[in-house]
């Protein structure tokens, strides 16, 4: 019994030591307070990423249909050309598979009742020929053509526990009225308007 109150003598003496010990304490503050700075260290690196990625698709967006609206005619290497230029904008991001960048140019034109139908449509996901496309009121005017161009980019995080780990689809539009003539015909001219 008497070995038994020593030790405990002994240990109630340790407690008041151990509690004004310092010597481990930055170490464990450090043990805890590590994984939230990674996390958000590398939320920051793959939110600002998916904000210049979001960015460049607005721009490629807007560039398919800016360089598109700017011809009178246009034939498959045009476009193809189009769509080459505008992928160089999304520089360094992958864009090698179709699963991460859609893109396509669509010519539609708004009939007297103002509804916008699809003349032709070249790209990534194509759009038929004769389907109603919804258009911003502003853009509705009777008789007129429209240059569409649509961009969807599924971006995959580096690190997907921050982030989406199945990726985020970002896409944008773009609309342009033909610049040089009433419309643009494809695939040649004898197309017309």
């Amino acid at each position: 019994m008497r070995s038994i109150s020593k030790m405990w003598f002994r240990l109630t003496r340790a407690v008041p030591d151990l509690l004004a010990d310092r010597r481990g304490m930055a170490a464990v503050e450090f043990a805890f307070i590590l994984p939230v700075m990674m996390v958000m260290l590398f939320g920051t690196v793959e939110f600002s990423s998916a904000i210049a990625i979001d960015r460049k698709v607005t721009l490629m967006a807007r560039t398919l249909s800016d360089l598109t609206s700017q011809a009178t005619t246009v034939s498959s290497t045009d476009l193809t050309n189009f769509f080459a230029a505008s992928t160089g904008i999304m520089t360094p991001y992958p864009t090698t598979a179709s699963t991460i960048l859609n893109s396509t140019i669509t010519q539609l034109y708004v009939d007297s009742t103002l509804v916008a139908k699809v003349k032709w449509s070249q790209g990534s996901l194509p759009i038929s020929v004769g389907t109603t496309v919804s258009i911003p009121s502003t853009l509705a005017i009777a008789d007129t053509y429209l240059i569409y161009s649509q961009v969807t980019y599924k971006y995959m995080p580096t690190v997907g526990y921050v982030l989406a780990k199945a990726g985020i689809t970002m896409g944008d539009t773009a609309f342009t009225r033909p610049r040089q003539s009433k419309c643009v015909a494809y695939p040649d001219s004898s197309s017309g308007c």
